[in-house]
């Protein structure tokens, strides 16, 4: 999960809306009527959980983000986080009470990588345990190589601002593969790179000026790694997951796109809030639960990206919804609402012929949001701040997800709580010309 930075969300808003005041282009191919019925997303979908190491572990070793928190530059404390660390096999057996099929985690670099050079075999083997639960609880791990996170060593070198530093992550990420390879993971190299680079503009001190640099070497990490996964793993299915920007996705997050497109073998969406006139709020970690919720733009983040990579396979790599502290939500809308209206969405893009093939929710349980424990996403509640024994509290979505994995999807006759906005920014010129409709 990431926060956002209001100017930047702002700017693009402005600068994609202006676009489409003096002439927009409408989709080339209308979207099907709406069906009376939804179908279900079929046997071979992948459903799934989230997580990342950082966020959720606890015990965390010298990093970037353990010195973003010394210093003073979060709201919360770490603390311990939600201690996955010793509690991660009830968590995998939570995950696979509900019926999915892919448990997403984060391996840490600076855990099994304490000092240039040398690994942590006792950080390795906590991940051989972790991926050996997963794998006996007959889940497929989705393994991400960089969720944000590197060594302090690394830091003192200079991060992202350090020529040096793809070198330094190829070694890693190597290792990594080597030794997780025959686990027959989905892999993610890089979480959102494109949060991650603003995440270090806003923590990390990278200076405007680097960011060219940043991305063009995280594109060279991606590219070299995906090679030498596809070199021990034939027919791994390699991607680096995007945050859906609406207003913004082809300015933010295009130029890295365009410099990995040739090597995704699969496009990793992460879809939370949409974004339509009157409807736009600040996208930042002080007030997420207040951003909203359209789940009918999960449906036009696929469309925007099938149309871009036809026939390439897509995933919902993060989706959910946040509340304040675990509060009802302001505007009323319950995560087990969120998630079906979603779902049906989901059976929607399926059934106009989007190559969607998972869908993993974020997350299993509220964790550390880079900086606090207010936002919670979790189908379980966890409470760091107050109860020491961080108890796993099921919300009202367990049951429904559970029935929607187990079933494929909603009930074919389903219809979404909310009504589709009108022109909404998640893909203006589609929404506004070719707007989805639910039948009634």
């Amino acid at each position: 999960m990431r926060s956002q930075s209001r100017r930047h969300i702002l700017a693009t808003l402005a600068a994609t809306t202006a676009t489409l005041i003096v002439g927009g282009t409408a989709p080339a191919v209308a979207s099907p009527a709406p069906p009376t019925q939804v179908q279900p997303l079929g046997a071979d979908f992948l459903w799934g959980v989230a997580a990342s190491g950082y966020q959720s572990e606890g015990f965390a070793p010298d990093s970037n983000w353990s010195r973003y928190v010394a210093e003073d530059k979060t709201t919360d404390p770490y603390l311990d986080s939600v201690d996955f660390f010793h509690r991660y096999r009830s968590d995998i057996d939570l995950a696979a009470k509900l019926g999915v099929q892919v448990y997403r985690i984060g391996i840490e670099w600076a855990r099994v990588q304490p000092r240039p050079g040398a690994w942590d075999e006792a950080g390795l083997r906590f991940y051989d345990n972790v991926i050996a639960a997963i794998t006996a609880a007959g889940m497929r791990p989705m393994l991400t190589i960089d969720h944000w996170v590197y060594p302090g060593w690394e830091a003192d070198r200079g991060g992202w601002s350090n020529p040096n530093i793809v070198a330094d992550w190829l070694a890693n990420a190597r290792t990594v593969v080597d030794r997780y390879a025959a686990n027959n993971p989905l892999w993610v190299t890089f979480n959102e790179p494109a949060a991650y680079i603003m995440n270090e503009s806003t923590h990390g001190g990278l200076d405007a000026t680097a960011i060219p640099a940043m991305q063009d070497r995280i594109a060279q990490a991606h590219n070299a790694i995906y090679d030498y996964i596809h070199a021990v793993q034939p027919g791994a299915m390699v991607t680096s997951n995007v945050a859906y920007i609406p207003a913004g996705e082809d300015v933010v997050n295009g130029p890295l796109i365009d410099k990995i497109a040739a090597k995704l073998d699969y496009i990793g969406i992460d879809y939370y809030y949409g974004a339509s006139p009157g409807t736009v709020t600040q996208l930042s970690l002080s007030d997420l639960w207040q951003n909203p919720l359209e789940p009918e733009g999960i449906y036009y983040a696929l469309q925007h990206y099938s149309r871009k990579f036809p026939g390439r396979p897509l995933y919902i790599v993060e989706n959910g919804m946040p509340t304040e502290d675990g509060a009802p939500r302001t505007d009323g809308y319950t995560r087990t609402d969120d998630l079906r209206d979603t779902v049906y969405w989901l059976q929607r893009a399926k059934a106009d012929g989007m190559n969607l093939i998972g869908y993993n929710y974020w997350s299993l349980t509220d964790n550390y949001e880079w900086g606090s424990y207010t936002p919670r996403f979790g189908l379980y509640a966890v409470d760091v701040r107050t109860d020491p024994t961080l108890t796993r509290k099921p919300t009202d979505a367990v049951p429904a997800y559970t029935d929607i994995t187990h079933n494929g999807g909603v009930a074919p006759d389903y219809r979404p709580t909310r009504d589709p906005k009108l022109c909404s920014f998640v893909d203006a010129a589609a929404s506004c010309t070719d707007p989805v409709t639910v039948p009634r």
